[in-house]
């Protein structure tokens, strides 16, 4: 269906994509995995005709073709979603899908025709897509099926997905691969940009693994393992579970009593109560959407006090109605859900990012002024020691891969030593070395004793990084367990029907 021959990519003097060939055979899923920074996402998006190649070749049924840009590649009968997906939020499902696509002008255009069409192609597939909802009312997981969608209804037969499960739930995973199954039966090609290994060997019918811009394994997924994956992956064997001691939790750090938050749909949370110690992780939980992004929120200082109830204190002091600046500098840091929209200026470079929240204090800045030789220190620091790629502080966050950018913030977050560690979805997008590293660092915090509060919509990882786990279901607390003496399917019950 396609076939990659020696392509070279090149931003200014970082080699993305060093003489890649890579070949997909029609109707298939085919996994693409690596680091951070390996160059998958830009070999996909030379393919899709968002980057042009400086050289090499591209074949598409065999024949070969130029790509200059997504037009080409859509005429091919190709479709691409991305790690963020490209929606507008007031707009209908249907208008998402025919945006760019319309037959004819405004004055003619026949939305009606395009609703029964979209829902018949969501029938056919059993996607479970209401074209006449409005984005921002659907879930994540729907939004995901909406992209699908637009690419589909545009006749693509080749499908480029780039990080399709980064945002789902366990559950919209497991309905997200059997629609992708349904969809290869039907002969469609499907190429799956990913870091999670399970995910590769559940889904996948061949796999490449890239590393540092270069090829370096094609592999049938029948005949490797997570562990080998993984060792071509980072180029060594890689410590795939979690290692800790017992946790020696000391005073409580975290008090949050009958915390409500109210969102735009209503209550988010209801009287939560819970403490997080100094020396411990304590996990939260849950599908989300029930309430872990506006807990996390409201501790960090980003809710309004108009549409939150209950007390916070830190270390004693309360601190309900402080600052989300005066929070953080009582020691209180944040690693959020979302990087885009909470954790980074996208245009800004790394090295003012890397000063984010400390931006007007000492040594960052005196009387006033900026000093740079310590802003540009700085930045090296967080860039090396959590190893973010390409490692040019002058260099946009925006350059960078989603990966990379969420070792940036964690840099940054972990370099103020924190008291009391926020932190949501720390791994989403990031690859199996960097989730080792991170991993560890979480546990080196808690054990130089920082309170952790965690999210994660990994199940796994919240049940092996977590000292005590809190259960979250529609905004409440439905339950404390032991995470070592308690079965992920007893914790899943109690996510979604509290028994």
């Amino acid at each position: 269906m396609l076939e990659l021959k020696n392509i070279t990519k090149t931003f200014g003097n970082v080699v993305a994509n060093d003489g890649v060939s890579i070949r997909i055979e029609k109707g298939t899923i085919h996994a693409i995995v690596g680091e951070n920074g390996a160059g998958k996402s830009t070999i996909m998006r030379v393919a899709y005709g968002f980057y042009t190649a400086d050289s090499g070749e591209v074949y598409v049924d065999g024949k070969a073709v130029q790509i200059k840009n997504p037009h080409d590649a859509i005429a091919l009968k190709i479709g691409m979603v991305h790690q963020h997906f490209m929606l507008v939020d007031t707009m209908t499902v249907a208008e998402n899908i025919i945006l760019g696509a319309e037959t004819g002008g405004a004055a003619n255009l026949d939305l009606e025709r395009a609703n029964k069409d979209i829902l018949a192609l969501s029938n056919e597939l059993r996607l479970g897509v209401d074209p006449r909802a409005r984005i921002e009312d659907i879930s994540v997981g729907a939004q995901q099926r909406v992209e699908l969608l637009k690419a589909l209804y545009r006749n693509a037969k080749l499908l480029i997905l780039d990080e399709p499960t980064a945002v789902l739930t366990p559950q919209e995973t497991e309905e997200f691969f059997g629609i992708l199954r349904r969809m290869r039966a039907a002969g469609k090609t499907i190429i799956i940009i990913t870091h999670k290994l399970e995910e590769v060997l559940a889904i996948s019918d061949f796999v490449t693994v890239m590393r540092d811009g270069r090829v370096v394994g094609n592999v049938k997924t029948a005949e490797t393992s997570a562990k080998d994956l993984a060792r071509m992956i980072v180029g060594r064997d890689v410590l795939l579970t979690v290692e800790k001691t017992d946790a020696q939790p000391k005073e409580a750090v975290l008090t949050v009593e009958n915390l409500s938050v109210k969102n735009a749909h209503g209550d988010a949370l209801d009287k939560v109560s819970f403490q997080v110690r100094a020396g411990e992780i304590v996990g939260v939980a849950g599908i989300e959407g029930n309430g872990q992004t506006e807990l996390i929120e409201a501790v960090a200082g980003l809710v309004a006090n108009a549409n939150q109830n209950g007390k916070i204190y830190f270390e004693g002091q309360n601190i309900t109605n402080l600052s989300a600046r005066r929070r953080k500098e009582l020691g209180i840091a944040h690693i959020p859900e979302d990087r885009h929209k909470r954790g980074l200026l996208l245009d800004s470079d790394l090295e003012e990012n890397s000063i984010l929240g400390v931006h007007y204090r000492l040594p960052v800045a005196s009387g006033g002024f900026l000093n740079s030789t310590v802003i540009e220190t700085r930045a090296k620091e967080i860039i090396e020691r959590f190893d973010v790629r390409p490692p040019n502080p002058q260099l946009s966050a925006r350059a960078l891969s989603g990966g990379n950018q969420q070792k940036l913030i964690i840099g940054r977050e972990f370099e103020l030593n924190p008291k009391l560690l926020l932190v949501s979805q720390p791994t989403r997008g990031v690859d199996i070395g960097a989730i080792e590293f991170i991993h560890r660092k979480l546990i080196a915090l808690r054990d130089a004793g920082t309170a952790v509060l965690l999210v994660s919509a990994e199940l796994e990882e919240v049940t092996a990084l977590s000292d005590r786990l809190l259960v979250i279901r529609q905004g409440k607390i439905v339950g404390e367990v032991n995470p070592a003496e308690t079965s992920n399917e007893e914790i899943g019950l109690m996510m979604t029907s509290g028994n």
